[in-house]
C-alpha cells in the first residue's frame, strides 16, 4: 500500500490556474466555443444587466414618487401655487354640456367672485368642487396635486366647506348644536356640552360676530345675517381652508348684508380662501379680489377685480365679451378677457 504524497494531499485546485472563461476561449482550439455560442453567452449577460438596471430604475421611481407625495408644494415661477385649480373641467348631463373646459385658480387668502347669468353653470361648478358631482373631463388640483372628489366627504376632508343659500341649518336646534351637528365631542359617554359651548363662543368671537345674544338661542330665532354667520362659523370650526358661499346676501337688508360682507373679509384675514357666488355686483366690488365670469358653461374671463367695472362684468355675462374694461396692468394671457378687447 502506497502512502500518498504531499502533492496528492493538496486540494485538487491548489496551484492550478483558474479555469478560463468560456467566452474567452480561442475558437480555434479544440473544445473552444464557436462565435455563435460566445455571442449567446454575451447576450444573456447583457440581458441580466439590463434587467437589474430596470429594477433599480423602478425602485428609484418609487422612491421619487413617495418623496413627491411627502414634499410640500413650493411656489411656482409666477407666484404661489393656488389652493384650488381647475384645469379643463367639463360636466355633461346626457347630451347637455353644463360645463366646458373650465379653468380657474383659487388662491389662498383671497376672495374669488363667481358671477354669471341664470343657467351659466355656477351651481354645477360649485357642486363639482363640493364633491356632489364628479367631473367628466379635466382635473381638479388641490395644492398642486390632482384629486378626485367622489363625494362631499372627500371635499370636506380636504378642507372645502360649502354654505348653500338655504344654509342647511336646523331651526329647532340652538347655535351650539348646529355648529357641532354630526361631530359632537363625547366625554364619559355623554356629550361634552361645556367644550362645545366654549368652542362655539370662541369661533364666533374670532369672526367678530357680536350680534348674537346667546349661543344657546334657537337658530330659528336668528336674522338672515346671523344665520349666515352660524353657517360660516360651522365651516371654520371644522378647519375649512376654502369656504364657498352661494348667494350669501340674497334677500338680506342693508344692515344684514354688511354683517355678511364683514364676515367674508374676516375669513380672508384668517388666510381662508373664499368663493362667493353673487348676482349683486356692488357686493362683488366690495369684497372680491378676483372675478370669474361664467357664460353658457364656459369661463369667459378671469382676472383681478381692478380689471373690471360693473358694466364690463354685465357685458361678459350677457355677450361673452366687453369693450369697457377698467384700466389695469396687463396680466398673463389667462388673466385677460376673451377677444383681447380692452378699450379704455
Amino acid at each position: 500500500m502506497t502512502t500518498p504524497s504531499a502533492d496528492d494531499a493538496r486540494p485538487a485546485t491548489a496551484g492550478r490556474a483558474p479555469a478560463p472563461d468560456p467566452s474567452q476561449r480561442d475558437p480555434g482550439r479544440p473544445g473552444g466555443s464557436d462565435p455563435a455560442e460566445t455571442a449567446a453567452v454575451q447576450a444573456e449577460v447583457a440581458a441580466a444587466q439590463a434587467e437589474g438596471a430596470a429594477a433599480d430604475a423602478e425602485q428609484a421611481a418609487a422612491r421619487a414618487e413617495a418623496a413627491f407625495a411627502r414634499a410640500p408644494v413650493t411656489a411656482g415661477a409666477n407666484g404661489d401655487v393656488p389652493l384650488l385649480r381647475l384645469v379643463g373641467v367639463g360636466k355633461n348631463f346626457g347630451p347637455v354640456r353644463a360645463l366646458t373646459d373650465v379653468n380657474l385658480d383659487v388662491p389662498v387668502g383671497q376672495v374669488t367672485a363667481l358671477v354669471g347669468d341664470n343657467g351659466a353653470g355656477k351651481s354645477t361648478l360649485i357642486k363639482t368642487i363640493a364633491g356632489i358631482w364628479t367631473q367628466d373631463h379635466g382635473e381638479i388640483l388641490w395644492e398642486g396635486k390632482p384629486v378626485r372628489l367622489h363625494s362631499p366627504k372627500d371635499a370636506t376632508d380636504l378642507g372645502i366647506a360649502t354654505v348653500y343659500q338655504d344654509l342647511a341649518l336646523a331651526d329647532n336646534l340652538d347655535i351650539v348644536q348646529n355648529m357641532f351637528l354630526g361631530q359632537e365631542p363625547v366625554r364619559h359617554l355623554v356629550l361634552d356640552e361645556t367644550t362645545m359651548e366654549k368652542e362655539a363662543k370662541r369661533t364666533l368671537a374670532d369672526l367678530s360676530v357680536v350680534t348674537v345674544r346667546s349661543v344657546r338661542q334657537p337658530v330659528g330665532s336668528l336674522s338672515g345675517g346671523q344665520r349666515q354667520a352660524v353657517a360660516v362659523a360651522r365651516a371654520v370650526l371644522r378647519q375649512a381652508r376654502l369656504v364657498i358661499m352661494d348667494e350669501p346676501t340674497a334677500a338680506l337688508g342693508v344692515t344684514q348684508t354688511q354683517v355678511v360682507l364683514d364676515l367674508i373679509r374676516r375669513l380672508k384675514s384668517q388666510g381662508i380662501a373664499v368663493i362667493v357666488i353673487s348676482h349683486n355686483l356692488n357686493d362683488v366690488q366690495a369684497v372680491a379680489d378676483r372675478v370669474a365670469v361664467l357664460r353658457l358653461g364656459q369661463m369667459v374671463s378671469v382676472g383681478p377685480l381692478a380689471q373690471y367695472d360693473n358694466q364690463s362684468i354685465v357685458d361678459l355675462m350677457t355677450t361673452g365679451t366687453t369693450r369697457r374694461l377698467a384700466a389695469a396692468p396687463a396680466g398673463p394671457p389667462s388673466e385677460q378677457p376673451p377677444g383681447g378687447s380692452s378699450e379704455h
